[in-house]
């Protein structure tokens, strides 16, 4: 599968640069004013541009050969940050297909709405999104007590539109869920290769059935539940397999814990037994570390997926997932299958 880059163009003469412009208006007319409805561009397939990588990644996995994939924010840069350059912007504008997930990216939700994409599908729509806070309780917490603003939680953990957590595509059954949403719709604008989305869709469900089954088996039966992260990002996934997130931050990895959040991790690290605190690869490492040191913790790595890098334990979306899996194993002392 390609992922289309912009090339600076080369120097060309006038005549060249006018007959090029022609032969592309020409052809933009054949391909989008002749009634042809399926959204597909001049060269047959149709052009995505998906917000970031867990986009990208069902983007490519549906689309197949059928279509061209942009991704919006290059490998290494955190998502949450994102500020779109004009070439960017105007890549929108000629969109077939736009796939995003509202809220987790103010600036592309703005460039967006305002772009004249065919098709835009916000993620969000096709599963149910949640709030969750800095703490995320899959069950019934031991030490249930309960958090307050001054604690570190309360505005921190909902910096996200409308208070609700983004991080969804962590949650393989919601993904799952998405994913069929993108397969449908995409399905809906190239409507001459649906039946090859819906396979292909077919196909990634299966795969994520099978990892939602490793994650279930593997986090059946473990020593504690707890497991402490820097950035609270796997709610869904904590909700899903019956864990308690503890974020040292919010659902926004740039939030600050306070001094009172970090004596309550201290305390609920020693309480539940949590023997790591979780790092990610796309934001800084330093108040998990200095949490760790000061609580004589371990530190591993618990991958949001909002990036694939040279530094991410696999080379897809499923590879890190699985690679996710091994650490939370590890950390929470799970007993074997």
């Amino acid at each position: 599968m390609r992922v289309r880059r912009s090339i600076p163009s080369a120097p060309a003469s006038t005549t060249a640069v006018a007959a090029a412009v022609a032969l592309g208006l020409l052809t933009l007319t054949a391909c989008g004013n002749s009634g042809d409805d399926t959204g597909a561009g001049s060269d047959g397939k149709v052009d995505v541009v998906a917000s970031f990588y867990p986009m990208q990644f069902l983007a490519e996995r549906i689309g197949g050969t059928h279509v061209e994939v942009t991704t919006l924010t290059q490998p290494g840069v955190e998502p949450h940050d994102l500020e779109l350059k004009p070439r960017q912007i105007g890549q929108l504008g000629e969109a077939d297909y736009v796939l995003y997930l509202k809220g987790l990216q103010p600036a592309a939700d703005e460039a967006i709405d305002q772009s004249e994409a065919k098709t835009k599908v916000d993620a969000g729509s096709l599963t149910t999104l949640e709030e969750h806070g800095a703490s995320t309780e899959g069950h019934s917490h031991e030490h249930g007590e309960e958090h307050s603003e001054e604690e570190g939680h309360g505005e921190e953990g909902h910096e996200h539109e409308g208070g609700t957590d983004p991080h969804v595509w962590l949650d393989p059954v919601k993904y799952a869920e998405i994913a069929k949403g993108v397969g449908d719709s995409l399905a809906k604008a190239d409507p001459d290769h649906a039946a090859d989305y819906r396979k292909n869709t077919d196909a990634l469900v299966k795969e994520l059935t099978a990892l939602d089954t490793a994650y279930a088996s593997g986090l059946k039966n473990t020593s504690t539940r707890t497991f402490i992260t820097t950035h609270a990002a796997f709610g869904y996934l904590a909700e899903r397999y019956g864990l308690d997130q503890e974020g040292i931050s919010g659902v926004s990895p740039e939030a600050e814990p306070s001094p009172a959040r970090i004596k309550e991790l201290q305390s609920i690290a020693r309480k539940d037994k949590v023997g790591t605190v979780f790092f990610e690869t796309l934001a800084s490492d330093r108040t998990a570390k200095t949490l760790a040191r000061d609580t004589g913790l371990k530190t591993a790595v618990l991958d949001p997926l909002e990036g694939i890098t040279d530094r991410s334990k696999g080379d897809d979306y499923l590879q890190v997932m699985r690679s996710n899996l091994t650490a939370l194993e590890q950390a929470l002392g799970a007993r074997a299958r």
